[in-house]
Formats: structure tokens, C-alpha cells, sequence
């Protein structure tokens, strides 16, 4: 396993997807009922995370977060970050998996996975660059080519984007981009051409 993205591979790719309940949280769920008995659903999401999804999605990468089961919590966090969310109960992530990648026109070697749990397999050991949060399960991350050194929920989503844009020669540009739309109240898209 290494320790740095391969740049080769890094510019191969073209989607991201990211698992929620472990790589996005820190998968702990906060469950209970409002005063109506309707069913309330909470979950901790990292800030620095959801930058780091803007920045591979200002890169040109098409990111998704996809799910192992419903949540209107997940769906709220994937709206407020502009990101498709795909969510699939009892786990069946391959199946969204593959229809991600036919809607891209892409293949398996242009896929980055990053997960955390069993569920994550089938699509884990297909991706080009197989992912894995630092507190992911043995397995996850005997299939991984890098592992992040933050846990799922505190930052390691931002950890990977970093680590895959300066593989791919992007990070630096991107940055400089941000804080230059920060000073002058534009959009990042306006200062990044990637052509």
C-alpha cells in the first residue's frame, strides 16, 4: 500500500464515489421521534470534507455520494454540497455503482471508491483507485492502494481529495483559484480552465 496517490492513475480518473455512514460521518446515527411521532434522523458531518468534495468537483470530476440505506439526513448533505446522492437499502452499492459509471461513459479504471465497511467491496475491489478511511475494516483496507490517515467523519474524505489533486497535478491551481474567488466574490470556476 502506498503512501501517495500514483499520479498515472490519479489522471485516469473521472468519478469519485464516497460512501456515507463511516466515511462521510463518523457512523454514529442520532435517531428519535418529533412531537408528531415522525422520525427524526441525525448525523455529524465534517466541514473540511465538504470542501474537499467543491474542490475535486472544480477539478472537472463528477463526484457521488452513494449509500448502503436511506436517510433524509444524507440526502439534506448531499443537496447543500451540489452532489448527486445515491442510496440503496440493505447495501446493494454495486448496482448504483455501475449505473454511475454507464451514465458517465466511464469504466471501472476511471472510478475512485473510498470506503469504510464490507458493504463497500464490490465496488472497492472493481475501482481503478480503491480507497480506504484509516479506521475501515481489515478487509477494506487490505483492498485499498492508499488509506487515509484520518478516520471516516473527521476529515478524511478532505485527506483524499487533497492527496488525489496533487497526484493529479491539480491542488496547488485549486487552491490558488479558491482563495482569489474568496477576495473577489466569484465563482472558483472562474479562475480554473482545465483545458
Amino acid at each position: 500500500m502506498a503512501d501517495h496517490i500514483d499520479g498515472h492513475i490519479a489522471r485516469r480518473i473521472r468519478v469519485v464515489i464516497l460512501d456515507v455512514d463511516g466515511v462521510l460521518t463518523d457512523n454514529g446515527v442520532y435517531l428519535g421521534t418529533g412531537q408528531g411521532g415522525e422520525r427524526i434522523e441525525l448525523k455529524r458531518f465534517h466541514i473540511m470534507d465538504g470542501l474537499g468534495i467543491k474542490m475535486l468537483q472544480w477539478a472537472g470530476l463528477r463526484v457521488v455520494m452513494v449509500s448502503g440505506r436511506e436517510s433524509a439526513a444524507t440526502t439534506l448533505r448531499a443537496e447543500e454540497l451540489g452532489v448527486e446522492c445515491r442510496q440503496a437499502p440493505a447495501g446493494y452499492k454495486y448496482t448504483l455503482a455501475t449505473a454511475v459509471l454507464a451514465e458517465s461513459g466511464a469504466d471501472w479504471a476511471e472510478l475512485a471508491v473510498l470506503g469504510d465497511d464490507l458493504p463497500d467491496l464490490a465496488i472497492l475491489c472493481r475501482a481503478g483507485l480503491p480507497v480506504a478511511v484509516a479506521n475501515a475494516a481489515a478487509e477494506v483496507r487490505a483492498e485499498a492502494t492508499f488509506v487515509t490517515e484520518r478516520a471516516g467523519g473527521v476529515g478524511a474524505v478532505r485527506e483524499f481529495a487533497e492527496a488525489l489533486l496533487q497526484a493529479r497535478g491539480q491542488w496547488a491551481r485549486l487552491v490558488a483559484a479558491y482563495q482569489q474567488s474568496r477576495e473577489e466574490g466569484r465563482e472558483v470556476q472562474d479562475y480554473v480552465d482545465w483545458d
